[in-house]
C-alpha cells in the first residue's frame, strides 16, 4: 500500500460498532493507545473488519488543534 498520508499506525481493530449509516472502528495502537475512526458501511465490508483483525490507523489532516488544561 502506498498513499500519501505520512502517519500510518500499525493496529489491531478492537471494536466495531454498525450504525445505520456509517461504522464506528475502534484500533488498538502497538502502544497501547486507541484510536477511534468513522467510517461508511460499505468501507467497512470492503476492508473485511472484524474484530481483531491488523489494520492501520491513517491519518491525514490539514491542521492540528492543541488545548491545555487551565
Amino acid at each position: 500500500m502506498k498513499i500519501s498520508a505520512r502517519n500510518m499506525l500499525p493496529a489491531t481493530v478492537t471494536r466495531v460498532t454498525r450504525g445505520a449509516v456509517n461504522c464506528e472502528v475502534e484500533m488498538t495502537l502497538r502502544g497501547g493507545d486507541k484510536v477511534v475512526a468513522s467510517i461508511t458501511l460499505a468501507s467497512a465490508d470492503s476492508l473485511g473488519l472484524v474484530e481483531g483483525k491488523a489494520a492501520y490507523a491513517v491519518i491525514k489532516a490539514s491542521s492540528v488543534m492543541v488545548g491545555v488544561e487551565h
